[in-house]
């Protein structure tokens, strides 16, 4: 997917109520803020136009789309996020994860923002409450930081005889020390150890691998991040490379070769977020809107890679899953 641009001016600076944009005619533009690529991301930009179209709203007919895209260098997004502002966009929407929105904070205090961020916004300094967010920001929470402790549960239940799990964290991802917290509060409850990897490069995870590899790993737990997603087939490659059973954030992992995903429906919280923002163009103030949780979570397991792994799925576990690729 090749980035869209507009020639589309604003009457003016982007400011509350939006409604009077409209009645001159203009056809408001929304930035689009993203820490992953364009290619990745089609199908939930494919939601958040299909969130935009409940409100009305369609790409190209009654509203534009400024899209920018960090391709995983989370260094870029504050100057992304700089040009959206100096172009006036109406509004902008801020997604991949949590660094997204803080560049486009760090950017405007007066446009508006609607996130897309797996971790807690209050956590983070996004938002005051999720009742009542306050300021110019509000958006969906899919709180992946939470649903770890889940994942991990997970693979145990999976692989019960490892003792030691470990985890690929990217050190580029601000929420690393709130992850990491929980996933060792949730081994030590368990009384297993977790040992921590890390990678942030292609090259890096290659590097990761080698050192299961060595390690002798016999589990692995990816975080939920968007430089992971975008090269989820090398990640899945190499698991299965080496025999390592993983889990994952994402249904595109399982869709891939992976061997099981469990967390929040990120095509969803995109449509949401879609949702948000065109209420906010028709004249709802950000801070009046609740940040959203996730309305939908999938367990989904890959059994052809579950029986490659060796791996018999316990019976209740296949009985809680959303879906059994086989």
């Amino acid at each position: 997917m090749k980035r869209r641009e507009f020639i589309t001016l604003l009457g003016g600076a982007a400011t509350w109520p939006l409604a009077a944009q409209a009645q001159q005619g203009a056809m408001p533009v929304i930035g689009f803020l993203n820490s992953g690529s364009p290619a990745e991301r089609a199908p939930f930009v494919a939601a958040f136009r299909q969130g935009l179209k409940e409100t009305g709203f369609v790409e190209g007919q009654t509203v534009a789309i400024e899209y920018r895209f960090a391709e995983g260098r989370y260094d870029r997004l504050p100057s992304l996020a700089s040009d959206l502002v100096r172009r006036q966009v109406a509004v902008i929407t801020a997604t991949g994860n949590t660094v997204s929105p803080l560049a486009a904070k760090g950017a405007t205090t007066t446009i508006p923002i609607v996130f897309v961020a797996g971790s807690d916004p209050v956590k983070d300094g996004l938002v005051a409450s999720f009742n009542r967010p306050g300021g110019n920001i509000t958006g969906v929470s899919i709180i992946s930081s939470a649903l770890v402790s889940k994942q991990f549960e997970l693979l145990h239940e999976l692989v019960p005889q490892v003792a030691v799990v470990r985890i690929l964290l990217n050190p580029s991802n601000p929420n690393v020390g709130f992850e990491l917290s929980d996933l060792q509060s949730a081994a030590q409850t368990m009384g297993l150890q977790l040992a921590v990897l890390q990678a942030s490069t292609e090259s890096g995870i290659e590097a990761a691998f080698a050192t299961l590899v060595q390690q002798r790993a016999g589990a692995l737990l990816v975080e939920p991040d968007t430089f992971f997603l975008d090269r989820r087939e090398q990640l899945v490659s190499l698991a299965a490379c080496h025999a390592i059973p993983a889990v994952y954030s994402n249904r595109g992992y399982p869709e891939v070769g992976g061997l099981m995903s469990y967390g929040a429906s990120l095509a969803d919280g995109y449509r949401q977020a879609g949702v948000y923002i065109g209420r906010i163009l028709k004249g709802t103030k950000p801070a009046d809107l609740p940040v959203q949780a996730p309305t939908k979570y999938e367990l989904v397991i890959n059994l052809k890679t579950a029986k490659a792994l060796g791996l018999s799925i316990p019976l209740p576990l296949l009985g809680r899953a959303d879906e059994v690729i086989e």
